[in-house]
Parts: C-alpha cells; sequence; structure tokens
C-alpha cells in the first residue's frame, strides 16, 4: 500500500491532476488549498509527506513550511517552485526542507521525489493499518500520537539519552518500553525503576549495586540495575524525585559509563541507553536549586512531551474498548462493549488522571457489570462525576451543542449521515446546527476529501 500524501496548491486544476496521478501510483492523497487548511488537517492527521506550491493564498509555502518544522519535524516537506522563488527554495533546503521540485517537472519527478522522502521518513513502514510491533502496546488513532510516535520511531534509532515529559497516567512508561523495542538495543534487556517509589536510603544500591559487607544486611554481592540493563535501555521514572546525593553518582555513572557498586573499591563498565520520565517542571526545580543543571543536560538530549487524554479525545471510545476486552478477558467476564451514552460519557469526561484513570473506569464498571453492554449509570459512578458549572441556560446550551456536535463529527470522521443518525436527527436539522456552530464536517474527516475526477491528462506546469 502507498503513502499518505498532503497536496496543498491553490490551482484546483493543478491540485486534481497531482492527486490523479499520485492516487494511480497507489498513495492516499489529502488536498488543501491553502496554508491555513494545510495547518487545519495536519491538527486531525499525520501525512507522511507535504508537497506543497510556494505560491499560496494568504500564508505562503514556505511559512507553511516554518509551521510543520515547529510542530512536526520529523514530517517531511517537498516544495514545488516557479523559477522567480528558487532562491527562497534553496534557502529552505538549507533550514531543512526535503527538497523542492522546479515548474514545469515531470510526474515521474515527483513520485520519485515522494519515494527518496519516504524512505527517510520514520514512519515510513507505517502505511498499513495494522499496528508495527515495536508500539503495539499503544492504542492511538490521533494525529497528536501518530506525530510524537513518529518522533520517537527517529529518536529510537539513535544512543541519544530521552527524557519523556507530561502529566502523571499519560503513558511514559510504555513510550519508553517502543522507544526501546524500535532501537537497536530491542533484543537487550528494557529495566525500569521508579526513582521515587524507593526508599532514599535503599535507592543506591538498587541502582549501582552493592558488595558483600557492604553495609548490614548485605549478605552477598548485589547486582544493580544498571548493570542489570546492560546492552539495552534503563528507563528511570519519575526522575524528578531522585534525592541530590543520589543526582551526583548519578551524573558520574553518565559521565565516565562504568558504576561502583556500594561497598566497592573498582568501577564496573556500563554499555546502557539512558531514557527518563518526569511530571514535574524540572525547569522550577533547577531555577530553586533542586535538581542539578549537569544532570538535566545530560539526561535532556531528546525531549518528548505526552499529550493528556482530553488533547486526544478521538483515541477514548478506542482505548476503552481495548481496556474493556482486557479486563473482560482476564476475569472470564462476558462484556461485548458500552451503551452508546455511556461511551459518551467517556468521551466527555475531564480525565484529570489521563489513560491510568481511563484503565481504572473500565476496571470497575467491569467488575459491576450484570448486562453484556456497560449501562451509563456505571460509568457515572466510577467517574463520580463533579457539580455542574453555573452558567446561564441559553451559554450552557451553547457550548453543550458545540462539544456535543465536535464529538460527534471526531467519532464518525466528520460522516454528517452517521452523525445525525447517532443524534437521532435528520440531516437537514443536523447540517443547521452544524451552520449554526460554525462547523464544517469535511474538517474531520480523515480521507482528504473527495477523490479526484479521472480524465485530467497533461504536463504538470506553472
Amino acid at each position: 500500500m502507498g503513502a499518505h500524501v498532503l497536496l496543498v496548491d491553490d490551482d484546483a486544476d493543478l491540485l486534481r491532476l497531482l492527486a490523479m496521478r499520485l492516487t494511480a501510483a497507489g498513495h492516499r492523497v489529502s488536498m488543501a488549498e491553502s496554508a491555513e487548511a494545510a495547518l487545519a488537517l495536519l491538527a486531525r492527521e499525520r501525512p507522511q509527506v507535504v508537497v506543497s506550491d510556494v505560491r499560496l493564498p494568504g500564508a505562503d509555502g514556505l511559512v507553511l513550511f516554518d509551521h510543520i518544522r515547529e510542530r512536526h519535524p520529523a514530517l517531511p516537506v517537498i516544495l514545488l517552485t516557479a523559477h522567480g522563488t528558487i532562491p527562497d527554495a534553496v534557502d529552505a533546503t538549507a533550514r531543512g526542507v526535503f527538497g523542492y521540485l522546479t515548474k514545469p517537472f515531470d510526474g515521474k519527478e515527483l513520485l520519485d521525489r515522494i519515494e527518496a522522502a519516504l524512505a527517510l521518513a520514520p514512519n515510513a513502514a507505517a502505511t498499513g493499518s495494522a499496528p508495527q510491533p515495536w508500539r503495539a502496546d499503544i492504542v492511538s488513532r490521533s494525529a497528536r500520537m501518530e506525530e510524537l510516535l513518529a518522533e520517537a520511531r527517529l529518536i529510537a534509532a539513535s544512543d541519544a539519552s530521552v527524557l519523556l515529559r507530561g502529566p502523571s497516567g499519560t503513558g511514559k512508561e510504555l513510550l519508553a518500553q517502543a522507544i526501546h523495542r524500535a532501537s537497536p538495543r530491542a533484543g537487550r534487556p528494557f529495566v525500569a525503576v521508579n526513582c521515587g517509589a524507593i526508599p532514599e536510603s535503599l535507592l543506591e544500591s538498587e541502582l549501582f549495586g552493592h558488595v558483600k559487607g557492604a553495609f548490614t544486611g548485605a549478605l552477598k554481592d548485589h547486582r544493580g540495575l544498571f548493570q542489570a540493563a546492560h546492552g539495552g535501555t534503563l528507563f528511570l521514572d519519575e526522575i524528578g524525585d531522585m534525592p541530590a546525593a543520589l543526582q551526583v553518582k548519578l551524573l558520574r555513572v553518565l559521565q565516565e559509563r562504568a558504576v561502583r557498586p556500594v561497598g566497592a573499591t573498582a568501577p564496573v563498565p556500563i554499555d546502557v541507553r539512558i531514557v527518563s520520565a518526569t511530571h514535574r517542571d524540572l525547569e522550577a526545580m533547577l531555577a530553586d536549586g533542586s535538581f542539578r543543571q549537569d544532570l538535566f543536560y545530560r539526561l535532556n538530549v531528546v525531549s518528548l512531551h505526552l499529550p493528556t487524554l482530553a488533547e486526544r479525545r478521538e483515541d477514548i471510545p478506542l482505548l476503552a474498548q481495548h481496556f474493556l476486552q482486557q479486563v473482560a478477558a482476564r476475569h472470564g467476564r462476558r462484556i461485548n462493549g458500552f451503551a452508546p451514552e455511556a461511551l459518551r460519557l467517556l468521551a466527555g469526561a475531564d480525565w484529570p488522571g489521563n489513560v491510568r484513570q481511563l484503565h481504572n473506569v473500565v476496571e470497575q464498571v467491569c467488575a459491576l457489570a450484570t448486562t453484556p453492554l456497560i449501562p451509563p449509570a456505571l460509568v457515572q459512578r466510577a467517574l463520580r462525576l463533579p457539580g455542574v458549572q453555573v452558567l446561564p441556560y441559553a451559554e450552557a446550551r451553547r457550548r453543550f451543542e458545540h462539544d456535543y456536535l465536535v464529538g460527534l463529527l471526531k467519532l464518525t470522521d466528520g460522516h454528517v449521515a452517521d452523525a445525525a443518525r447517532l443524534a437521532e436527527r435528520n440531516r437537514t436539522e443536523f447540517y443547521r446546527l452544524l451552520q449554526k456552530h460554525g462547523l464544517t464536517p469535511e474538517r474531520f474527516r480523515g480521507d482528504g476529501g473527495d477523490a479526484p475526477e479521472a480524465g485530467l491528462e497533461g504536463s504538470v506546469a506553472d
């Protein structure tokens, strides 16, 4: 199967011609006629290559490239230029654009350039619907997570230390495991330790090991977690909770690539890739001196930020069903899914505890369920929903309608007939509601709109 390509050009005929050729070559094509429309599409889903004209109405292709480079650094961009914009394109290449083609160009030349971009893109193999083994444990359909995973796949190939940041419950350890599985160290151990869960008096021995007689109770030699992870990956969770004295010793280990077990006289060489994680504000800790700046720079070679569950709300139904299948199988329960209203409650909840909280809620409702479908009452009880904010009736209704319609369009990928059916409203009335709230169904679709018309022929020219 081909790749997903985003085409951006304000020339409708050229756009359709390019789309036809790419579709004929087996690629899936999304189209946008402006930089603004392209960025709106990128907020919903992540293509594997962007092909954009430099001259666009409003923000031009170079501005679009700058936005893409800032928000999606692993996404390759190919620029289409006329002769007068070649200097700008060359400058963009120096800044990181994958390449450019000068009009008129041959269609095969564009296909070759796209293939070259795909060969270097971190998600080049992710053209099918089945998850790749390295990321199989991460359930997602959101563009935000796809971008994060693309960056993680790119980072995995190196041996750089990675700092995973984000609130508690967002899945930092799962991402660390995925980075390990995608790395050249995949065949070696992945060892995880929570730096905040082990008493300070034991943490040094757990990390670095100890020799027999090093302290009372040290009855035999003990290999620490660094030695246990030799050749593989050591995941230091909640690194912000590490005591100051241990921060100094950890820094020495990272600098010398060797550990000295407690009570030992000689260091032991180690070969370990470090992935660390925290939900704390490390910059504030640097400012107040509770976290060492030199250690921060050692750990923060590459930083990835995990979104909250509320920021990837379209993943909630997938995750809820995934967890339900796991829990039901583990407990031998025959539960098929969630009632529609129960699913709506899940999709609209705040989720301060993120994915971990969702898993806990699913555990609760599964334990208490007496029917094949989870009813909304059980979900409401598990969520312990707080009281409703007191608003004027008109404003409360407006907010509810807007959020409800957005949720339906996300769940149905912008298909109005399906959304109207879920809402139990006819399509005409549903369209009126969308118009009232300024919502365009096409912006929620993952297929890039209508397929290009067949029968267009000719060379690609300015």
